[in-house]
């Protein structure tokens, strides 16, 4: 029990720090990660047909 308040407590910290844009930062990188891997494979499958 105390572990997981101490992992909550340590997330909401690290939230506080990043803020908002530190958020919608690593969530479009994310984002754009998905679309390049996405279009990636569909490349390589067109070229191996």
């Amino acid at each position: 029990m105390e572990n997981s308040q101490e992992n909550n407590s340590k997330f909401k910290k690290w939230f506080k720090r990043m803020g908002w844009a530190g958020f919608a930062f690593f969530t479009i990188k994310g984002l754009i990660w998905l679309i390049i891997f996405y279009f990636g494979a569909d490349t390589l499958q067109s070229c191996i047909k």
